[in-house]
């Protein structure tokens, strides 16, 4: 069978970072001349990347699997390969606790499928855990957000040991990627026609530590922005504690550089950060929030855990008297996940899991007042909108500001006497504001 005979379908789970592996997949099955489709019940053989950073996604790509183990016996798939994070932190067990499984691939054998694919239509089993900290980061991608953004990741690992991830076990040491690489890919991106470039990374604000000793995120962000076609940069997964000087000034002079930053802090109560080997303290936190609050414009997404080990009823009420006063755009809050493996799944004083669904609860109602009063009067005022498609049934255009990042945030819905494409920047005027999505009027 030749490989153009092998239809291979997708299913991507998790975070960015792991939908930019799926795309670096797809270049290198599509380069081997694999027939792509995304109808899963056409396929021969599907890739399943899993997700494994928490309790609710080990289960969300356990239900994946076996809902297309369902297809091998009932429509044409005859293989099933499991990638990415589950692959990589529970290698053996999924073969052994799901049968139906032909192929796995930890996390540093993502340039392995094409040989995984190859051995699983010759109905052989195939399993490969490369070095994590050895494998090759970037290479030839098939985008898969469409035409009008796509995610540009600057390093790969994590070396922060915050107590409750497993990342740095699954991913491997912090390493970031050249900066000529990055801007050669980028540049790819928008000879495609990618209006908005999405800078991802474990941690982006660590960017070029290891290979240039210094962080080199302003620098990379001013190269993009000078030596790309790119109209919006966007950057996500910052840490407090190295929002510098140079990072501030590259968002009050970069045009390109839009004003919203992703800046987890995942508590305020230093004990409670301590717990969690967190850089820095609130005072850090604190201090780069008001820093950031200087540029005019800026809008902060943050998330928090709840729930951790230890977390007392007053360390949880400062963490939502926190949330209130500075008012983020956008947050999550997450119930603490006990993670084996992991320094805070041997603490102390784990809480009830009834009691931190509840606190989960309680703050987001406190977010969900503060985006309220955020909404309130912004009916009437002009933005400026990336068109991203359009819905047929409703008769309107799916769009975003500047001010959502995709897939997290906030849509646009707006309505227009002209025809626009995917990737138009479009002015609309805002008609209302209703559960997180704006309509509009183009004007």
């Amino acid at each position: 069978m030749n490989n153009k005979d092998i239809r291979v379908g997708f299913v991507s789970l998790g975070c960015p970072k792991n939908q930019l592996d799926t795309e670096v997949m797809l270049g290198h099955l599509v380069k081997e001349g694999y027939e792509i489709t995304p109808e899963e019940t056409e396929a021969d053989i599907i890739i399943i990347n899993t997700c494994a950073f928490i309790e609710s996604a080990k289960q969300e790509s356990i239900d994946n699997i076996l809902d297309i183990a369902w297809l091998k016996e009932n429509a044409n798939l005859k293989g099933i390969v499991v990638t990415g994070c589950l692959a990589e932190r529970y290698r053996d067990e999924i073969l052994k606790e799901i049968p139906e499984v032909d192929a796995v691939l930890g996390t540093g054998s993502v340039h392995e499928i094409a040989k995984a694919v190859e051995a699983v239509s010759k109905k052989q089993r195939f399993t490969s855990y490369l070095d994590k900290n050895l494998v090759e980061l970037g290479g030839d991608r098939i985008v898969t957000t469409g035409d009008a953004y796509a995610y540009l990741k600057i390093s790969e690992g994590c070396d922060n040991r915050c107590t409750y991830c497993a990342i740095p076990d699954i991913r491997g040491k912090f390493r970031s990627r050249p900066i000529d690489d990055l801007i050669n890919e980028a540049k790819e991106l928008c000879d495609m026609g990618i209006k908005e470039i999405i800078v991802i990374g474990q941690d982006t604000t660590a960017y070029g530590i290891d290979l240039y000793g210094e962080y080199n995120l302003p620098l990379l962000l001013s190269r993009l922005a000078k030596e790309t076609e790119v109209q919006w940069l966007r950057i996500l997964y910052c840490y407090p504690e190295k929002i510098t000087d140079e990072l501030i000034e590259e968002f009050k002079t970069n045009s390109k550089l839009v004003k919203y930053i992703d800046l987890p802090i995942q508590h305020i109560n230093d004990k409670i950060l301590k717990r969690m080997n967190r850089r820095g303290n609130s005072d850090t936190i604190k201090n780069a929030i008001k820093r950031l609050r200087e540029i005019e414009g800026m809008v902060i997404r943050s998330t928090a855990i709840v729930g951790f080990p230890g977390e007392t009823d007053e360390e949880f009420l400062e963490l939502c008297q926190f949330i209130r006063e500075v008012k983020f755009e956008h947050f999550g809050a997450f119930a603490y996940s006990r993670e084996e493996g992991t320094p805070a799944y041997r603490l102390p004083d784990q809480i009830d899991d009834e009691i931190k669904q509840k606190r989960e609860e309680i703050i987001m109602r406190e977010q969900q007042s503060v985006y309220d009063e955020l909404s309130s009067g912004q009916e009437g005022k002009i933005i400026r909108v990336l068109t991203e498609g359009y819905d047929n049934l409703e008769k309107r255009y799916i769009a975003r500001a500047y001010t959502d990042a995709p897939e997290i945030d906030d849509l646009v819905f707006y309505q227009s006497k002209i025809k626009h494409s995917v990737g138009d920047f479009v002015s609309v005027r805002i008609d209302e504001i209703d559960d997180h999505n704006i309509y509009a009027t183009e004007v």
